[in-house]
């Protein structure tokens, strides 16, 4: 269930990276929440960002303000599983490699904290479920950075609620670059990894070298689809044709029988590639690219319906609880609910392609204006903000 727990309004909208962003819709009478980048908005070209968005209407809340018999706010895995129909808990044989960039400090205990605030089973380094390396296999680990370090935690947590009994391998890049994330993907592989999350996104230009580099057979990739609507333009390394790109969605409960409804999410990216082809199963769903077009599936991303994610390196000031957004939710939920299916090794772009019917079909929202609608609107069948639309059960991975 969702936590209970009402907190006062939040301090943070003027204090971290990046732009503030309204949210459109709010409750007659109530202040319109609101939500910011965790990392930068725009990267320098052969760099990437965290997608990560924080509410910063609500404050983060230290574990020990949780009230008795409440939660957090924000979406927990029981939310989670809920709204994409899984119950299966995973097996120790699948290891979610989560690939960033920085280093987060205090990633196993924040993990601790997720995971017992919501009753989920210990995975820590002592009983061999959780590892950190830095991107050469190492402890040699890179400079802290809080923007990452609570896109970090946003990845492991969520890793956590969609596949508990899975191992978890943190792989952290020397730094934000294209070339260092390859290398941290390239280690994970290397070091058995069943899947690969990337929550970040950076400029096409220039990344032809380093595309090998999320081509694994045998291992399922994902990337976020990008968090500046189709007007941001499309985001490497979700544009990679050997990548899984997942957009992102609104979630909120409702009385149907499947308990929730979803649309796409205002700020999932999504558009045309100007350097790589297109995989081979949309040729017949009519992205209206010539290239690869972006997203093939999705998940929550939106941040106010955004998720609960515990990180206690402190960002402005801020610790504790925070509600997170951005499609670096989606990626992870994906790559473990891949982990969760046990099919790491079988799941490409083209097999979700082919697997429909265990999707739910997101066909309200749009994430701006452009000219050939489905790559900005979602309709029935594939669209650019949600792809395919988002799990209904393991079916299609």
């Amino acid at each position: 269930m969702v936590g209970a727990v009402t907190l006062a309004a939040g301090v943070l909208a003027s204090t971290f990276v990046g732009q503030t962003a309204q949210a459109a819709g709010s409750a007659a009478g109530k202040p319109a929440p609101t939500m910011a980048r965790a990392c930068s908005a725009a990267p320098a070209p052969g760099f990437a960002a965290c997608l990560a968005w924080i509410r910063t209407d609500v404050a983060a809340l230290k574990p020990s303000a949780v009230a008795p018999n409440a939660l957090p706010p924000g979406l927990g895995p029981t939310d989670l599983r809920s709204a994409y129909n899984v119950t299966a808990t995973g097996s120790a044989t699948q290891t979610i490699a989560i690939v960033d960039a920085q280093n987060d400090p205090t990633a196993e205990q924040d993990l601790a904290t997720y995971r017992s605030t919501y009753g989920l089973p210990a995975c820590t380094t002592a009983n061999g479920c959780f590892r950190k390396v830095d991107q050469n296999g190492g402890q040699n680990f890179p400079a802290t950075d809080a923007g990452w370090a609570l896109e970090i935690s946003l990845d492991l947590d969520m890793a956590s609620a969609m596949c508990p009994n899975c191992h978890i391998l943190l792989v952290e890049a020397t730094s934000a670059t294209l070339a260092n994330l390859a290398a941290a993907v390239n280690r994970a592989a290397t070091l058995g990894a069943n899947t690969i999350s990337n929550s970040y996104g950076g400029s096409e230009s220039g990344t032809a070298g380093t595309a090998s580099s999320f081509n694994h057979p045998g291992i399922a990739i994902t990337a976020s689809s990008g968090d500046s609507g189709f007007a941001g333009g499309i985001s490497f390394p979700a544009s990679a044709p050997t990548v899984i790109s997942v957009g992102g969605t609104t979630l909120t409960r409702a009385s149907n029988a499947r308990g929730w409804t979803e649309s796409a999410w205002s700020g999932a990216g999504s558009g045309c590639s100007r350097t790589f082809a297109r995989p081979t199963a949309q040729a017949n769903v009519g992205t209206g690219c010539s290239r690869r077009a972006v997203s093939d599936i999705s998940a929550v991303a939106d941040p106010n319906t955004g998720v609960a994610v515990f990180d206690s390196t402190p960002i402005q000031g801020q610790s504790g609880f925070f509600i997170v957004g951005g499609t670096s939710a989606s990626s992870p939920i994906i790559a473990s609910l891949i982990a969760l299916a046990g099919n790491g090794s079988g799941v490409t772009v083209n097999s979700i392609y082919s697997h429909t019917a265990s999707l739910n079909d997101v066909t309200t929202g749009n994430n701006g204006r452009c000219r050939t609608t489905q790559q900005c609107t979602a309709r029935v069948g594939w669209d650019g903000p949600t792809g395919l639309g988002t799990p209904n059960g393991l079916g299609a991975l």
